[in-house]
């Protein structure tokens, strides 16, 4: 009997991934999902460090521009933007599809990036600014030498979550034409008429990459911690 369930296992898992090389399939699926995730990740941490500031900047203005922009992005699910911003915005546009998928990633964890840093700029005692003034630093020589470091230490932990999700969030690149790790499992699934195997395969990568990735980030955060008890 176990024979027999082993055999039609090595048939599904051989008719799934090493018939016709479906396996290549999966990994070039984990290439353009890193891909995407560290361009978005990357420039994602540049519009929310932008967003940031103009949500806690003086100016009304800046202020409502910021505010609008979250608020749009927040409340809007990511499948619909990554849509508008590939058939609409990015139409006529002759960029590489994951570049644009990219974009509109990194436009929607900007948002959440940017209430992130808000959050941590505001946890820091306005004693330090007081300080760095005290010592004749100008505002911007303060924010960047003083506040800043502080707050990403502050903010470390929920940035790794943001980039976390972000992987995840990366499935969906389907819609666009994108073969991830996600779109791969569907081709095997729709070619093999097999489900079970080819979307256990995707969920497991998934997790492998995931807990890679949460395994460094907790050593990044341990060396952190050691830094400030210094």
């Amino acid at each position: 009997m176990n024979g027999i369930v082993l055999s039609g296992f090595a048939d599904t898992f051989e008719k799934c991934f090493i018939r016709e090389d479906r396996y290549k399939l999966l990994i070039d699926g984990v290439f353009v999902t890193i891909k995407v995730a560290l361009f978005a990740a990357v420039l994602g941490l540049l519009i929310g460090f932008f967003v940031a500031l103009m949500n806690l900047s003086k100016h009304k203005p800046l202020r409502i521009i910021g505010k609008v922009y979250t608020d749009v992005i927040r409340g809007t699910p990511s499948v619909t933007q990554l849509m508008i911003i590939y058939f609409v915005i990015f139409a006529t546009v002759d960029w590489d599809k994951w570049i644009i998928a990219a974009i509109a990633f990194a436009i929607n964890s900007g948002a959440y990036v940017s209430e992130i840093i808000r959050a941590g700029i505001l946890s820091i005692d306005k004693g330090q600014t007081e300080a760095g003034r005290a010592l004749g630093l100008s505002k911007r020589q303060t924010m960047t030498l003083i506040v800043i470091p502080q707050a990403f230490k502050n903010v470390f932990p929920a940035m790794g979550n943001e980039f976390i999700t972000l992987i995840k969030e990366t499935a969906i690149v389907g819609y666009v034409g994108l073969v991830d790790i996600q779109k791969a499992g569907d081709f095997i699934k729709s070619a093999t008429y097999e489900a079970f195997m080819p979307l256990i395969a995707t969920a497991i990568i998934y997790f492998t990459i995931i807990k890679i990735l949460t395994l460094c980030l907790g050593r990044i955060e341990k060396r952190l911690r050691k830094s400030d008890q210094r």
